[in-house]
């Protein structure tokens, strides 16, 4: 990505799911691109030590904050500990997600609630802890990681797909009730990323190869693919880009 494009100066982002994988590599291309950054992260999980050091080489104010997202008074406390030691956020980019694969028959209340809460509800009640203060400032940027999941069904995983058909759904909707105010609402949507979300599968290699047959490029994404568009999609360069779910996917949701 050229640097010089789609900059960032004298914006603060929030990336939840910040620690590592996606959310690092977001919360760093927001830092280059001249954002200053919160890394939201989950107690007790990854430390975000290494995505500190990454995102700050830029010369930019970063900090952590622990989040859980499933639970509101954890969103609620978090983001004011953010508004407090950085003053605004502009861009929220709702990344934490977890995906449990399991077929219908086996989906159990604990697997549908712990996803749901954590992809859905999380997501939704951070946007309403901050388009207050984006409504105030007349400018704002949403940006959820939804994925092809919300889009195509995918076998073994009918919770996960319905997480993320309902982030699309909800990406809809803010965008049309938020966009007078100046903010856009917006979803990427990836493929399958090595992550360590998806490691464990994609070393299988029948499923591995079940993901490739399905993506005409022939390759899994990057994490970088996902940062860019979230970039992309941060700037005012798309400022009327509104309500849309990118597809970073390679081309498998065309066929």
């Amino acid at each position: 990505m050229n640097p010089s494009l789609f900059r960032l100066d004298a914006k603060t982002a929030l990336v939840t799911g910040a620690a590592a994988g996606l959310g690092a590599g977001i919360a760093v291309a927001l830092a280059r691109q001249g954002a200053d950054v919160a890394l939201a992260v989950r107690p007790g999980g990854t430390p975000p030590d290494e995505t500190l050091q990454r995102a700050q080489a830029f010369g930019r104010r970063v900090l952590a904050v622990e989040m859980d997202v499933r639970h509101l008074a954890s969103v609620q406390a978090g983001a004011q500990a953010v508004l407090e030691a950085l003053g605004a956020v502009d861009i929220l980019v709702n990344n934490a997600g977890i995906n449990r694969p399991a077929f219908a028959l086996e989906v159990t209340e604990a697997n549908w609630d712990d996803q749901f809460n954590t992809n859905v509800k999380g997501g939704f009640f951070l946007a309403q802890q901050l388009a207050p203060g984006m409504i105030k400032r007349g400018w704002g940027r949403v940006i959820w990681i939804s994925s092809q999941a919300g889009v195509v069904g995918i076998p073994g995983q009918p919770v996960y797909c319905a997480t993320k058909g309902a982030v699309n759904q909800l990406v809809h909707t803010l965008a049309v009730e938020w966009a007078q105010h100046g903010i856009t609402v917006n979803a990427v949507c990836p493929t399958f990323v090595e992550t360590a979300l998806t490691r464990e599968r994609l070393r299988r290699p029948e499923f591995r190869e079940f993901v490739l047959r399905k993506i005409p490029a022939g390759k899994l994404a990057q994490v970088e693919d996902v940062a860019s568009a979230v970039v992309y999609l941060a700037s005012e360069e798309a400022g009327m880009v509104n309500g849309h779910t990118l597809m970073v996917d390679g081309g498998w949701t065309v066929w």
